[in-house]
């Protein structure tokens, strides 16, 4: 019954996108919008085809209606890929021993190569083709999905969850790319919040899917559950999809692209790497890497004539405040899921199923508050709107940071996700809304790529903090409490032994295995230490949305110098 509820609340979205469609009419910077009228042309093979509106979602019995479940279907590919991993977690600890740090490779791998492509992947299909972009991503994601599922060391498993997060770079906005492409005016509203929509449903569902699968398949199994949906796409792509459509002429800058893939890549592994007491080395050249490829990549957007990334447009004050907003508040979502899967698999004792049910409460009301933060855009402001989110979103993680302790009964673990969801629900719509508001039409496809950015780096970044605060709190917590015993129990305490306990919760967990006399202590010590961690990772979020509630009140304008703004940048970009 949770389940279907999901597409009870999908029509809400045809109400949310048409109150951003008059939002952006009001100040007149959303040129798509306007172009209702305006044909696309689309070429396959050597013939010519002109798709107009009509033609598109339930007004004929053309193909528009599976060309867009094509497209949807290949969205949720990306979408169930990134959000089945953490139900894992723990159940790949176990299995490979690894340690905290490696669990949490595991965890962001997905977001890392999605966030660190997209730009660059994006305006490859935008000049070469969409289609041939959307075969090649949904194309690897299947190998990426069967090495992932039988991966035989976590570092294959890490490896192929990077290479997956790359084939969703190339595929993934390339759906909501070719929407913008096939279809105008009411019928883009239309299927925007039909793909907005289920895409939404199928990433909450991951979790419950990957809970179910395993109480009777081992983890890998999590990691399979794409390969029907990306096979099926995979045809439906080839033989539904036009070859091209309304590609720019203008150059790739591929020497802009793999700088930001360097740069953003480089950035996300130092944030993993930190905590390692032996990897100074390592750390020391990923953040070189880091700050030069970010320095170089500045250079290049300042010099190219078809820069990946107009450093012009971004430095607006509605597109800049609003992308960090986005990041904060979508980062602090998916962090709070990355920690509580494994509070409530490791200290509450969840099933895998029980935890993946738990986030329901985040993703339903999410949903459901989208099409009401649409509203209050309008009335009141984007401003006014993402404050109300960030507001939301605190109330959540402080419900974590007081409440969630050993022993908590479910109502306290729904009430923080619930909090957190609703304040996605009002934070989100603004701060994508901003986004596509601010750029010229020309640069719809960066604000695009921006919004996808929002949730993707937004997502690695506070993970990974979250990470490295959780392992740094879990070991220092679980050293001191050996250091606490007598010293006659200490020496029968091997360093190998330390060592594993001190790695991650799962390994804890399975020294208390090989040494049943000890079982219950270990356990007790390991969740209290995990307790520690997880703490500090919610104090970091808390501390995050505080700071972006600052920028957003006094850097984000109010709402008629924000619509003042708009309507000054639409000018401009006549």
């Amino acid at each position: 019954m949770r389940i279907i509820g999901f597409r009870d609340v999908i029509a809400n979205f045809n109400e949310f996108y048409r109150c951003e469609k008059d939002l952006v009419k009001s100040v007149k910077e959303n040129a798509d919008f306007h172009s209702s009228e305006s044909d696309v042309g689309t070429s396959t093979n050597t013939k010519t085809t002109t798709v107009k509106e009509k033609s598109v979602i339930g007004e004929s019995k053309g193909p528009g209606m599976i060309v867009l479940a094509t497209l949807i279907l290949a969205a949720a590919v990306a979408n169930l890929n990134l959000s089945v991993a953490n139900v894992a977690l723990p159940s790949i600890g176990l299995a490979f021993d690894a340690s905290q740090v490696q669990i949490n490779l595991v965890a962001i791998g997905y977001s890392l190569g999605l966030a660190a492509s997209v730009l660059w992947f994006g305006a490859v299909g935008d000049r070469h083709g969409r289609k041939m972009m959307l075969i090649i991503g949904t194309l690897l994601a299947i190998p990426a999905s069967v090495v992932a599922g039988f991966a035989p060391t976590v570092e294959i498993l890490i490896g192929a969850r990077i290479i997956g997060g790359l084939a969703a770079g190339m595929a993934y906005p390339t759906t909501l790319a070719l929407i913008a492409a096939l279809w105008t005016g009411h019928a883009k509203t239309k299927s925007i919040a039909l793909w907005s929509g289920i895409g939404a449903a199928t990433a909450a569902l991951g979790p419950v899917i990957a809970g179910y699968l395993l109480l009777s398949h081992d983890w890998g199994s999590v990691f399979l559950v794409t390969l029907p949906l990306a096979v099926v796409g995979l045809i439906m792509i080839i033989k539904f999809i036009p070859s091209h459509i309304n590609e720019t002429k203008d150059r790739v800058d591929n020497l802009g692209g793999i700088l930001s893939l360097l740069m953003l890549g480089a950035l996300i592994l130092a944030i993993n790497i930190a905590p390692l007491a032996n990897q100074t080395d390592l750390l020391l050249g990923l953040v070189i890497v880091t700050v030069a490829a970010g320095l170089l990549f500045i250079i290049r957007q300042r010099r190219a004539k078809s820069p990946l990334y107009d450093l012009k447009v971004a430095t607006r004050r509605t597109f800049l405040i609003a992308a960090v907003a986005g990041i904060i508040v979508f980062g602090s979502l998916m962090g709070a899921m990355y920690i509580g899967q494994q509070f409530l698999q490791n200290v509450l004792a969840y099933s895998t199923l029980d935890s993946g049910l738990a986030i329901i409460p985040a993703a339903l009301l999410l949903v459901i508050v989208a099409p009401f933060s649409a509203r209050l855009v309008r009335s009141h402001g984007s401003r006014f709107t993402l404050l109300v989110g960030y507001l939301f979103c605190l109330l959540g993680f402080l419900t974590m940071f007081f409440l969630w302790h050993e022993g908590i009964p479910y109502w306290k673990v729904g009430l923080a996700y619930g909090l957190v969801g609703i304040g996605v629900g009002f934070a989100g719509t603004p701060a994508s809304n901003s986004l596509t508001g601010s750029v010229p039409v020309k640069r719809v496809g960066m604000a695009s790529g921006t919004a996808d950015l929002q949730r993707d780096l937004g997502g690695a970044i506070m993970t990974s903090i979250f990470g490295v605060l959780l392992t740094a709190g879990y070991a220092r917590a679980f050293s001191a409490q050996i250091a606490g015993v007598p010293s006659n129990v200490q020496q029968q305490i091997s360093s190998n032994v330390t060592a594993e306990l001190l790695k991650s919760f799962s390994s804890a967990a399975e020294v208390a295995k090989q040494h049943p006399q000890y079982s219950t202590q270990i356990i007790t010590a390991a969740k209290s230490s995990f307790l520690t961690g997880d703490h500090l990772a919610y104090l970091a979020g808390i501390i995050a949305i505080l700071i972006g509630t600052a920028i957003v009140f006094f850097m984000y304008p109010k709402k008629e110098e924000e619509m003042n703004l708009l309507a000054e940048y639409h000018d401009q970009d006549k």
